[in-house]
């Protein structure tokens, strides 16, 4: 039995708010760092004054804001491949 891969948006806006589609659960969150599993992969989101806004695990709808300064999924074997800096 092979496991559901759901699609995942990601939307960023002016650097200053994010949503996301396929989010699994919310791992941790500061004003620094917000950690996820979207999709089975590990992804951090860096910056200053960050604020989870909202997030349904039934939907796997996410948003968050703040001054977002990097968005990374980790690899897998632990290394980390960046999306954006």
């Amino acid at each position: 039995m092979s496991a559901e891969i759901r699609q995942s948006t990601l939307t960023l806006e002016n650097q200053s708010r994010l949503t996301l589609t396929g989010v699994e659960r919310v791992d941790s969150f500061s004003e620094r760092l917000i950690a996820l599993t979207v999709n089975g992969r590990k992804l951090k989101i860096e910056g200053t004054k960050l604020k989870v806004l909202a997030f349904s695990e039934g939907s796997g709808n996410f948003s968050a804001s703040g001054s977002i300064e990097s968005i990374r999924y980790l690899a897998t074997g632990g290394k980390v491949g960046r999306l954006f800096q």
